[in-house]
């Protein structure tokens, strides 16, 4: 059987910030609804409780004031490039996945000029002038794209060796008046990832992608606070929680499954879904609609890790930091061995969605 070229993860790295925010922490806030009228029927004790059972988020991870996401997405790469025991300088390329850029502590000004990729290479003092640098901006599924990118420079032969960053600070570009910004965290994750020549499949073995903008482009936009008494003409991050709820279960587990099959495999040869950390009840409700296509009920054990509970949602981040939490065993019970088929999987602003089928 002929070698062909496959990508392969061979580091992962992240940067979980150390500001630990409870879900305590939003006792104080004054809460609107969408239509910017004050929540007074409820409590906020019974506002955070609600989210709690529907997210199952008990805290999250917000940056250092002295921080900007370029730095956490430079902490990340570091850290996967000493987990690949390889030079920085061998990297070929550098993909920064986020949304925001870089806003510094108490602004809510973005700052994406020169990209980010530019200012990590920039902050780890990466000479080689061959090492090419950009960013993607596509929702929560950033990484999931920055990965399908890297893939094709490797399989086309443009690149050998490179790292993919997802990282964002949604707590800089959060409202406080939101309910939605006690779901908001920071974080960021990388994977080195590097062609390999290889008889059997290795590696990334497909992807299924799928874009919704016509109908659902709305769903993820910035937008004025929820507080018609807000002095400032800042802009938030917005989202319609509802719909885009509805829009995940009913739409991400078509594009997992085409996914699997495009691999030639079937899901009981999966082991891990590695999904956006987004809403733990909606994650649930996407799986069992994945199950529903194979005409399963059963959740097979172990197979959807989480770190929502912890860590929140950081967007982009979510689904490289949980793949390097489990990849070097920081997650009880959860595992990656060679020879597992696993699936990176996201949905997000757009509305996008990606699904890649990994070979470990």
């Amino acid at each position: 059987m002929a070698k062909q070229t496959y990508t392969r993860i061979i580091g992962t790295g992240s940067t979980l910030p150390t500001q630990i925010i409870k879900n305590t922490h939003f006792l104080n806030n004054e809460f609107y609804t969408p239509s910017r009228k004050k929540i007074e029927e409820k409590s906020n004790e019974e506002i955070i409780q609600k989210l709690k059972e529907i997210t199952n988020i008990e805290e999250r991870r917000y940056m250092e004031s002295n921080l900007v996401t370029s730095d956490i997405a430079a902490f990340a790469v570091e850290d996967a490039c000493k987990t690949a025991e390889v030079s920085m300088e061998s990297l070929d390329f550098i993909i920064v996945c986020h949304n925001f850029g870089d806003i510094p502590d108490g602004s809510f000004r973005t700052d994406a000029l020169p990209s980010l990729a530019n200012k990590v290479k920039m902050k780890l003092k990466i000479k080689n002038p061959a090492c090419f640098c950009h960013d993607v901006i596509s929702g929560c599924p950033g990484w999931t794209q920055g990965m399908i990118t890297a893939n094709a420079y490797i399989k086309s032969g443009m690149a050998k060796r490179g790292v993919v960053v997802g990282a964002d600070a949604l707590s800089r570009i959060s409202d406080p008046h939101d309910r939605d910004s006690m779901i908001y965290a920071d974080g960021a994750g990388a994977t080195v990832v590097e062609a390999v020549e290889s008889e059997e499949p290795v590696g990334i073995l497909s992807h299924s992608s799928r874009s919704d903008s016509v109908k659902y482009a709305n769903l993820l936009i910035y937008g004025e606070s929820s507080n018609p008494d807000y002095e400032g003409d800042e802009l938030f991050i917005k989202m319609d929680g509802r719909k885009l709820y509805v829009y995940a279960i009913t739409t991400v587990p078509g594009v997992v499954k085409d996914s699997i099959e495009k691999a030639g495999l079937d899901l009981a040869d999966i082991k891990k879904i590695f999904i956006h950390q987004a809403n733990e009840k909606m994650d649930e409700a996407i799986l069992a609609g994945v199950l529903k296509l194979y005409g399963q009920k059963e959740v097979p054990e172990g197979i959807m890790p989480m770190s929502i509970n912890k860590l929140g949602n950081s967007s982009t981040a979510t689904v490289p930091t949980l793949v390097d939490l489990v990849a070097k065993g920081k997650m009880e019970g959860h595992e990656v061995n060679e020879g597992d088929y696993t699936i990176f999987c996201s949905v997000g602003a757009g509305m996008n969605i990606n699904s890649i089928v990994y070979k470990w």
